[in-house]
């Protein structure tokens, strides 16, 4: 509920949502999942590898269709837009691992790229691209190639790129799995950033759990199920109440852990007060 009392409006939502591939149903990589993204939230997605994360990201961003379920967008049932890609391209930003920046273009142009299929005028075009590359804190890197740019801000000018025609909701698909940790922890606060400053909707699929820490609520999938969907909080409440049970959380609370444990020592007195709580 927001201040107001007021529900925050649903940007998403799917229904028994299955996606099969092969014939005669070999691999179920979505079984019958049903969800609910209010306008606003950062959602991270995890899972191991198969469990449906990816195949979940493509379905709600118009991508591919379910073999059976609903899934809607904006309160528009996929399964009856007409022009899929239209409705794509002004209602779903995408950032992939990969930035896929076209590499002849500089970074201005290609954050320009999502606009021409809106028809936007030229100077209209470049304009918001300024912005957006400013936005993103690349505002002296306008006129650089793909190749004069690290790993970090190719994957700016990326998100740069997915906010280009405005849309309700930003996929990220392992948005960070090329990058080093310090790249990392910058793109994560550049999304949470313009997820409260400018209200976007996030859905991010990842497996490192020091990206899933930037949202607010965490969705696991298993076997294409959804085996837990908490808010953040929650799920690391629970995850030290683990910890607290385990010899080494036990040794900690005591201060009977050795002295000599590298980077640990540092936090001791933090993990001993957080296990306290838990």
């Amino acid at each position: 509920m927001t201040a107001m009392g007021q529900q925050r409006k649903i940007v998403v939502e799917t229904r028994n949502l299955t996606k099969v591939y092969g014939d005669g149903g070999q691999v179920r990589a979505l079984d019958g999942v049903n969800l609910v993204i209010h306008e606003g939230e950062f959602v991270a997605v995890m899972g191991p590898s198969g469990s449906g994360k990816s195949t979940l990201l493509h379905l709600l961003g118009a991508l591919d269709r379910p073999t059976a379920g609903t899934c809607s967008v904006g309160g528009e049932d996929l399964a009856t837009v007409p022009d899929l890609d239209a409705f794509r391209s002004r209602t779903v930003g995408f950032v992939f691992q990969l930035h896929n920046l076209i590499p002849t273009m500089t970074a201005v142009e290609n954050v320009e790229v999502p606009m021409q299929e809106q028809q936007a005028a030229a100077g209209e075009r470049r304009k918001r691209a300024n912005e957006l590359l400013g936005l993103v804190d690349l505002g002296d890197r306008l006129q650089f190639l793909p190749n004069q740019l690290s790993g970090g801000e190719r994957q700016r000018v990326a998100i740069a790129r997915a906010l280009a025609n405005d849309p309700m909701i930003v996929l990220a698909d392992e948005p960070t799995g090329n990058l080093d940790s310090k790249s990392t922890e910058e793109i994560m606060r550049l999304m949470r950033r313009l997820n409260r400053e400018q209200g976007k909707t996030f859905i991010v699929v990842t497996h490192n759990p020091a990206v899933a820490r930037a949202a607010d609520r965490l969705i696991t999938l298993r076997d294409g199920k959804v085996l837990r969907d908490e808010p953040l909080e929650s799920v690391y409440r629970q995850d030290l109440k683990e910890f607290k049970t385990s010899a080494l959380g036990q040794a900690i609370l005591e201060g009977t852990v050795p002295p000599d444990v590298g980077e640990l020592a540092a936090l001791l007195p933090q993990l001993q007060e957080a296990l306290a709580k838990a």
